[in-house]
């Protein structure tokens, strides 16, 4: 499917993965005209007490939204997902794009993706980095750690450091069987890749590629080493990795303006790219703001960082299934 804003997440596999995972349908549109497919926008419904009822596409993931080939086939894809979301009783409707669609409906600009064209040549990539990435990834070398691609049998290792700092960040986790469903439905388009200190895990990132494109959705490093920089030394394995595999393009994933991971990212040279988040709101009902920076969560957050540990794993993919 080549469609203007096709990407990886207009895949049918993720609508298992999710299905499977979280247990809210899908619902996937499609524009047709004859027999020829125009479009698709894949959606997810989700509801809960606290966040209210919802459409995304897609939760969980960086972008879905409307892909198609006329804009005759785009209108009538968003007007059939606003029939939808009025036909359940959604609070709203989220459509995620990495390009600006020209929908005419409320958009959110806060988020963007950092991307890096790759060299292929090592000597090449290191060279082109700023001399103050380079001795980061120096200072991590020297600390004893090391950094590579590893398969699913790692999964028990970037789980835990995954859970440990979804957990100090105060955020709930996903639960090990939604990577695990990842690795199973994209076999050769998985990647994980784990830093670790005299062989414990450290810090580990979960990759997918699709296209010209290899793209870290989800990672994370355990506190108390990053003094020894072991996200340096990880981002330097991945980009060597998708080089290594033959993509042209490097994505650091999303992030909010002007966070921390923000700002980590753009410091390899990178580029940004602004991701349009637009909203179908029924009428007098205000953009929806459930993320970590609205006010409202800050005492839970607060909360969710003095749980214990496995308290935290147990309830948070209970919790997350309910948060796009």
């Amino acid at each position: 499917m080549r469609f203007p804003g096709s990407s990886n997440y207009h895949r049918w596999g993720w609508k298992g993965v999710i299905e499977n995972t979280f247990h809210w349908p899908a619902y996937y549109l499609m524009a047709k005209e004859d027999d020829s497919v125009q479009g698709v926008l894949p959606l997810v419904w989700q509801e809960s007490w606290l966040f209210g009822r919802f459409l995304t596409s897609l939760p969980f993931l960086n972008c879905g939204g409307v892909a198609a080939a006329t804009e005759e086939a785009k209108a009538a894809l968003v007007r059939e997902a606003i029939t939808l979301a009025r036909r359940l009783g959604a609070n709203h409707l989220e459509l995620r794009h990495r390009q600006d669609q020209h929908l005419g409906l409320p958009t959110k600009t806060s988020k963007v993706t950092v991307v890096l064209e790759v060299e292929p040549d090592e000597a090449k990539m290191i060279k082109s980095l700023r001399h103050e990435v380079r001795t980061k990834i120096r200072k991590a070398i020297k600390s004893e750690l090391s950094a590579e691609m590893e398969g699913p049998e790692a999964l028990d290792d970037f789980y835990k450091v995954f859970a440990e700092n979804m957990r100090d960040l105060g955020t709930p986790v996903y639960g090990k069987h939604f990577f695990q469903e990842v690795f199973r439905t994209f076999p050769s388009d998985t990647f994980l890749c784990m830093v670790r200190h005299q062989g414990a895990p450290v810090a580990g990132s979960l990759m997918t590629g699709f296209r010209d494109t290899l793209e870290t959705i989800w990672g994370s490093s355990l506190r108390k080493y990053l003094p020894m920089a072991p996200n340096m030394l990880m981002y330097w394995r991945m980009l060597r990795c998708a080089a290594e595999r033959g993509y042209r393009f490097f994505d650091f994933g999303r992030s909010s303006v002007g966070s921390g991971p923000h700002k980590f990212k753009l410091q390899w040279s990178s580029q940004e790219v602004p991701l349009h988040w637009n909203y179908w709101l029924p009428e007098g009902r205000p953009m929806p703001e459930i993320n970590p920076h609205n006010r409202k969560y800050a005492f839970a957050i607060w909360t969710w960082q003095h749980l214990p540990l496995r308290v935290a794993n147990w309830l948070g993919p209970r919790i997350v299934r309910s948060i796009p």
